[in-house]
C-alpha cells in the first residue's frame, strides 16, 4: 500500500509544541466518528505528543510515517459522540514549584521535553526523560518520590503525569504553565558561539 487514505489532511509543518496538538484538537472536532485525520508535522516531538494526546482523548492513534523531514501522523476519531479529554488531577503552578525548590532542594523534577529543549534551558538538578522515551525509562524513577513533571507548556507533562500514575506512581504533580513561563533558576549546556 503506497498511500494511506485519510478524510482530512492538516498542515502543522513548521509549528512547535503545543501548536500541532492545538490544531489537531480543533481539526478532530470537525470530523465525524470513524473518519481519519492525517497530520503533517516537522516537529520531532509531535510523534510522542500526538500519540499521548490521542490516548488521553480516546481517539485512535494509527501510526506515523516519516517522509524525509515530514512526519505524517494518522488518527481515527472515535465513534462516540464526544470523548472527554483526561487531565491529570494534581497540578502546581510555576511559582509554587519555585517556592518548593527554594525551601526543599531535595525534590524530583522530571523534564519531559526533547533533549535539545532541555540542553539549552532547564531547572537545575532536574531529570531529563523525553515523553517519547518515558515508557521504557520508568525504571529510572522511584515510585515513592513526589515527582513534579514539567515541559514547555504543561501539555506533554500532563500526558506524562497520567502515564506515571497509570504505572503505579502515586505522588505525581503536573507543573503548569511550564518552562515557557519559568522565571526561576535555569542552567544550560556550555557552548561557544
Amino acid at each position: 500500500m503506497d498511500i494511506i487514505k485519510s478524510n482530512v489532511t492538516l498542515d502543522a509543518k513548521g509549528l512547535a509544541c503545543p501548536m500541532p496538538i492545538v490544531k489537531t484538537k480543533k481539526a478532530m472536532t470537525q470530523l465525524e466518528g470513524g473518519q481519519v485525520l492525517e497530520v503533517q508535522a516537522t516537529d520531532k516531538g509531535s510523534k510522542a505528543d500526538i500519540k499521548a494526546w490521542a490516548e488521553s482523548t480516546g481517539h485512535q492513534y494509527l501510526g506515523t510515517i516519516e517522509e524525509g523531514e515530514i512526519l505524517k501522523h494518522y488518527l481515527r476519531k472515535t465513534s462516540d459522540e464526544e470523548a472527554a479529554e483526561k487531565k491529570h488531577p494534581h497540578f502546581i503552578n510555576n511559582d509554587d514549584l519555585q517556592a518548593k525548590l527554594t525551601s526543599n532542594g531535595n525534590i524530583v523534577v522530571l523534564d519531559v521535553r526533547e533533549e535539545a529543549e532541555y540542553a539549552f534551558n532547564h531547572i537545575p538538578n532536574s531529570i531529563s526523560i523525553p515523553l517519547g522515551e518515558l515508557d521504557r525509562r520508568l525504571h529510572e524513577l522511584n515510585k515513592e518520590d513526589e515527582i513534579f513533571v514539567i515541559c514547555r507548556t504543561g501539555s506533554r507533562s500532563d500526558f506524562a503525569s497520567q502515564k506515571l500514575t497509570a504505572n503505579g506512581f502515586t505522588k505525581v504533580v503536573n507543573v503548569m504553565p511550564g518552562m515557557s513561563k519559568w522565571s526561576g533558576d535555569t542552567v544550560s549546556m556550555n557552548c561557544n558561539i
